[in-house]
């Protein structure tokens, strides 16, 4: 069984998480019964390795590690690859994939140029902070 984790930052704010879990939302709605977690690199839990260890415990033999992250920086260039090494020591009998960061994928990319532009041509102003 394939499980799939999106990893994203962390932030010490919880409602920091709420797009990352309104996305985890969509996703178990196209593939109801999918073996989904979100996971933190640090501040939120769950962390990467207690994700992991809840899908291999549910029977998860691969595990695709999807950042939720903008852009690949030193988090993706060298902590997720530590962590993905600590993970497939510690979970032997499952396959470890990684990803690269979701915001460079050129569909998010375009879905991020559409949402600026249509927030720019409909005059929206959003309020102020």
């Amino acid at each position: 069984m394939n499980g799939l984790i999106l990893f994203a930052h962390g932030a010490r704010d919880p409602r920091w998480a709420a797009p990352f879990e309104a996305v985890a939302a969509r996703l178990r709605a196209l593939r109801p019964g999918g073996a989904l977690r979100l996971a933190y690199l640090e501040l939120m839990q769950p962390t990467l390795a207690e994700a992991a260890a809840e899908l291999a415990a549910a029977g998860c033999t691969r595990l695709t590690v999807l950042p939720m992250f903008l852009g690949t920086g030193g988090h993706l260039r060298q902590d997720l690859p530590r962590l993905a090494d600590a993970l497939r020591a510690a979970l032997p009998g499952v396959e470890i994939v990684l990803h690269g960061a979701i915001g460079e994928v050129d569909a998010v990319i375009a879905a991020m140029a559409d949402a600026a532009a249509s927030l720019v041509d409909d005059g929206h102003n959003p309020p102020a902070r």
